[in-house]
């Protein structure tokens, strides 16, 4: 659960790192991502939770 709560805490930061620092870029990123198709979308996001799983997996050493 401690792992679980970290994570939580690191997208936050991370999230918040990117809004506080470069709020007019994620906008730009919202307006490209909300051209694009319902399949486009979801490719992106299963591509991603991949990636995401992939990292976590490596970092928990394999």
């Amino acid at each position: 659960m401690s792992d679980l709560v970290l994570a939580l805490g690191l997208v936050l930061a991370v999230e918040g790192l990117v809004l506080a620092l470069a709020p007019r870029r994620v906008e730009d990123a919202l307006r490209m991502i909300a051209v694009l198709g319902i399949e486009q979308r979801r490719l992106i996001g299963l591509g991603a939770l991949a990636l995401g799983v992939v990292i976590v997996w490596l970092a928990r050493g394999a």
